[in-house]
């Protein structure tokens, strides 16, 4: 019997690698999952994926390649699987790194660029995708497909990528400050403030430049799902802004204007104008 589950392998296993794995792993008969990090600690215990030897190993295994490793550890990341990585569809979810810079590492590559959020973790996840200058249609639809199964997904522009970071990615930690800082009970929370952190995202994201369509998409989306995570984890607030926020990120620089009692638009000004510093386009 032919073994039609689509074999993924993801490098980098923090938090959205891990959240990632975990909720694909849990769909068996969709996918296999190879995963593999460096720091081997952060995969021990680890059940539902296939641990690989080493980077090679899983590109071998693998038909779509997830990079999920920090921008930080990036090109070198590209150089070192560049020889390999020549017939995979390689998905890279990192932050401010473009199509066109990993095309110029790699060559001509078939790259779907994708913005996931924290949602990822409970199957509710927020992504906005593009595709590079030599992936197909049929390449962004595969892509488009596996981030369904991880909750709500929609291509964009790639001049949006950035918008996108600072609004369904950073915006989960808009939430959690809000709650955090109000009287709201987390695991009892009004419609009416349901719908007042809505329309403030959605604000925000048009202030950015997104259409009407796809502000009220993102918002919607990421303020259910941010809701989401806190009544399924119980976890308080402050813990899962803390896990969005990575230092000198796009989040940080948001909840620096949030702190000082900045607006959510100017949080998420912040929050792209930092992913545009650190974007690498070429």
């Amino acid at each position: 019997m032919i073994d039609i589950r689509k074999k993924i392998g993801i490098i980098g296993y923090g938090t959205m690698g891990s959240a990632i794995a975990r909720t694909l792993a849990a769909l068996k008969d969709e996918f296999i999952i190879f995963v593999f990090d460096k720091e081997k600690e952060k995969l021990s215990g680890q059940a539902g994926v296939n641990i690989a030897k080493d980077i090679q190993d899983l590109i071998t295994k693998s038909e779509v390649v997830i990079l999920a490793v920090k921008p930080q550890d990036f090109d070198h990341l590209l150089k070192e699987i560049k020889k390999s990585i020549q017939d995979k569809l390689v998905i890279s979810i990192a932050a401010g790194i473009s199509t066109k810079h990993i095309e110029k590492m790699l060559g001509e590559i078939k790259v779907i660029r994708a913005m996931p959020n924290i949602g990822a973790k409970i199957g509710e996840s927020v992504t906005c995708l593009c595709k590079g200058a030599f992936a197909t249609d049929e390449d962004l639809e595969l892509a488009q497909e596996l981030f369904y199964s991880l909750g709500a997904a929609r291509s964009i522009d790639e001049s949006m990528m950035n918008a996108a970071t600072a609004i369904s990615g950073s915006g989960p930690a808009y939430i959690f400050y809000f709650v955090e800082n109000s009287s709201l009970d987390p695991q009892n929370l009004a419609e009416h403030a349901r719908h007042d952190m809505m329309k403030r995202l959605e604000k925000a994201a048009q202030e950015l430049g997104f259409s009407e369509e796809d502000a009220a998409f993102l918002s919607a989306n990421t303020t259910n799902s941010s809701i989401s995570l806190l009544h399924q984890t119980k976890l308080p607030p402050q813990e899962l802004r803390k896990q969005v926020t990575s230092k000198g990120g796009t989040t940080e620089a948001a909840l620096e204007v949030l702190f000082k009692g900045g607006s959510w638009e100017e949080a998420a000004r912040a929050a792209q104008k930092r992913a545009s510093d650190l974007e690498r386009r070429n």
